[in-house]
């Protein structure tokens, strides 16, 4: 049975979606005012797996991921600039150039790392009216007030009322409000911890809608609670997200939805973990940062040579999504070079030879395989079980096992399952260009054929220096009754 991490109890609980077999997920998206990095596709590869394992549980799921295109502001807080409109500012566009110019980016990046598009893709711009209508439900039921024309959650009276606000966080109510400046006498606010549900719009501010309170745009926080419940009902099954949208993000998506429909709505909150590039923290302020494109083309000053889509999602698959991630030039190399030993023997489960009789026992794999991913999603596990079932491949090769043709061909079908449809992994030659795996492929069909000659002639020296050297390589030579085979070594 699967079971989940479980944010809110912070524990791993047997997953009982609402309505099986329906699932609803939903995943904060990006806010498209620059270029995705490297830690938001990591949340969204964790999430990619959540969405094919429960789709390959044969659930029916309703994925849902927005797009932030407004009322995102600096810093993550109530005051500043919106983040859409200052790099519209910068380079002097409108604001939904930007949005479209960075979406774009966005789809192609995670169209590079093979991750499936969502079932809804609903934008902040496009449910202003939803929006408005909750902000009115909030205020009706009285969680909420109006202030020169911002409207804000009021959360000292929602945590008087008995709500385990910083529940979902682990925040400390008492000190939250501690370590909060006192309000200077000039806020709209009536307590430094209020998050604005609707902010009044600046004479300046571009991007605005008319409101009940005046002109103005939303609140980055009440976006996913109105998308989330609008698509997933006002219960839903899961809410995923990076772990620095904690606090406050969903802490106050959950106040939010408990305030306007009078009970919580998400029953799995999920969150994804950081990565850290060399041991230190991302930081763009550091130039401690890189983006999957610069991974790509290789043009970084941290890595040696540049690293396919397919790869890196490999080494992100290496690690469970709830673990921190360091990203260094060493462990993309060795992710590389075990993503490729495991396609290597991909190519040759193909080819096994069949008999009639079976000493491998597929079951057993398809229980450890289910195993792994019923564990919270591990990946790690699943990654290793695949290789030790590639220990079975090279004993069935090398004639120390033997598999019917049935049993191979549902071997096969398993494997494969698995690596291209639960990982989501595609095949990659084990080069820079095809060019180049050709090459390589030539050249060690003339030195096979070389230690052939060498075996006629009874030259067993040369033979064996020939696969020796090989072998030094990491390129192991195997001889079987249709001929000589080589493959990659870990």
């Amino acid at each position: 049975m699967l079971n989940i991490f479980n944010s809110l109890s912070g524990k791993k609980e047997p997953f009982q979606p609402l309505n099986p077999p329906f699932v609803g997920m939903y995943v904060c998206g990006p806010t498209v005012y620059n270029h995705v990095h490297l830690g938001n596709a990591r949340t969204f590869i964790s999430f990619d797996i959540v969405f094919r394992y429960l789709s390959y549980l044969d659930y029916k799921v309703r994925y849902v991921r927005n797009i932030t295109d407004v009322g995102h502001l600096e810093n993550d807080a109530d005051e500043g600039e919106d983040k859409i409109s200052k790099r519209a500012r910068i380079e002097q566009l409108e604001p939904m150039e930007i949005v479209q110019q960075y979406t774009v980016g966005f789809h192609n990046i995670m169209e590079k790392f093979n991750a499936l598009p969502p079932s809804i893709e609903p934008s902040a711009t496009g449910h202003i009216v939803e929006q408005i209508q909750m902000v009115q439900d909030i205020l009706k039921n009285g969680w909420a007030y109006e202030s020169n024309g911002s409207v804000y959650f009021d959360v000292k009276k929602y945590i008087d009322a008995g709500h385990p606000y910083g529940k979902l966080s682990g925040r400390n109510v008492d000190e939250l409000f501690s370590g909060t400046r006192a309000l200077d006498g000039q806020s709209e606010k009536r307590n430094p911890m209020d998050f604005a549900l609707w902010k009044k719009a600046s004479a300046e501010h571009i991007m605005r809608w008319p409101s009940p309170w005046g002109d103005g745009f939303p609140g980055w926080h009440l976006e996913c609670s109105v998308m989330s419940t609008k698509y997933l009902g006002n219960q839903f099954d899961i809410h995923g997200g990076g772990m620095d949208l904690k606090f406050p993000h969903h802490e106050c998506e959950v106040a939010q939805c408990s305030a306007a429909h009078g009970e919580e709505a998400v029953n799995y909150w999920m969150h994804a973990n950081m990565l850290t590039l060399n041991g230190k923290r991302m930081s763009k302020s550091t130039g401690n940062t890189l983006l999957p494109q610069e991974i790509f083309s290789g043009n970084n000053p941290f890595l040696s040579k540049a690293y396919s889509p397919m790869v890196l999602r490999f080494f992100m698959l290496q690690a469970h999504y709830r673990s921190t991630l360091d990203i260094s030039d060493k462990a993309l190399a060795a992710a590389e070079k075990g993503y490729f030993r495991l396609q290597e023997s991909l190519k040759v489960l193909s080819t096994l030879p069949t008999s009639n009789s079976s000493t491998v026992d597929v079951s057993h794999w398809k229980k450890r395989f289910h195993a792994a991913m019923d564990d919270d999603f591990n990946t790690p596990v699943l990654i290793a079980e695949l290789f030790d079932a590639t220990k079975d491949i090279n004993r069935i090769q090398g004639g120390e096992a033997t598999i019917t043709e049935r049993d191979l061909k549902d071997f096969e079908t398993l494997v494969n399952t698995f690596v291209f449809d639960v990982l989501g992994l595609q095949s990659e030659t084990n080069a820079n260009t095809n060019a180049n795996s050709d090459a390589l492929d030539g050249a060690l069909q003339v030195l096979i054929e070389l230690r052939n000659k060498a075996r006629a002639d009874k030259n067993w020296a040369l033979s064996d220096a020939i696969r020796d050297q090989l072998s030094a390589k990491g390129i192991v030579l195997k001889d079987g009754k249709d001929g000589t085979t080589y493959s990659l070594s870990s």
